[in-house]
């Protein structure tokens, strides 16, 4: 008699699916607090919010399946595309700088996870979080330290319209033992803006930069490590 009427009051408040949100919570927000003791735009609420959704869209999926005969697939399948809007919206474009990457990746996954939990795979959702955070956090710190002995510095010189001072740019970085990986300019009346992404040992870069000031001739010289 108390299974019964335990049943049918899980049934009535779709306690069931309040559990599954709880998780997607749960799990969300342990994704999301990382995100947001890093100061990322993309922090704690959001990250929620975006599990616990694709964990409802799920569930709602799968449940008018039943009902109605469909492809439980079919809702769900949409998550993928309004994440993916969610994620470019964190992609940050930039004097050939790009940002925000990692958050966009993270997005997708969450939604993921709350998938996970909406198709009841409690296991591999859980596992799956485990994972993100321990990408998140120890790779990030390798990865600052990796910036140590090698990076990308974006400069922007401004010199005299002469189509030499591109090339002795050029051949200035070379030198210091560097790669280019971009290399543009914008002319401006009597004057060139020359953008220039230089890559390679940290130690080159201090180099690179001081001998570009005293050689170029630059007006001006602004730096984004």
């Amino acid at each position: 008699m108390i299974g019964t009427t335990w049943t049918e009051l899980v049934q009535v408040l779709q306690l069931d699916l309040l559990g599954y949100l709880v998780i997607a919570v749960v799990l969300g927000g342990a994704i999301g607090l990382e995100r947001e003791i890093r100061g990322k735009a993309a922090g704690l609420r959001t990250n929620i919010l975006i599990c616990v959704g694709a964990a409802l869209f799920t569930r709602l999926s799968i449940s008018v399946a039943v009902d109605g005969g469909g492809d439980p697939g079919r809702i769900a399948a949409q998550i993928v595309t309004g994440v993916g809007f969610i994620g470019a919206g964190t992609i940050l474009h930039s004097r050939g700088h790009v940002s925000g990457l990692t958050s966009a990746a993270t997005i997708w996954l969450v939604a993921a996870i709350g998938v996970a939990v909406g198709a009841e795979a409690l296991v591999e959702a859980t596992g799956a979080t485990l994972l993100v955070v321990l990408v998140l956090g120890l790779l990030g710190r390798l990865e600052r330290s990796l910036r140590k002995y090698g990076g990308i510095t974006h400069l922007a010189l401004e010199v005299d319209a002469d189509p030499k001072r591109v090339s002795d740019i050029e051949r200035i970085v070379q030198e210091a033992g560097l790669r280019i990986e971009e290399l543009r300019s914008e002319t401006h009346g009597d004057r060139i803006m020359v953008h220039v992404a230089m890559s390679g040992p940290q130690r080159l870069h201090d180099k690179a930069k001081l001998r570009l000031l005293q050689v170029s001739g630059a007006y001006k010289l602004s730096i984004k490590e």
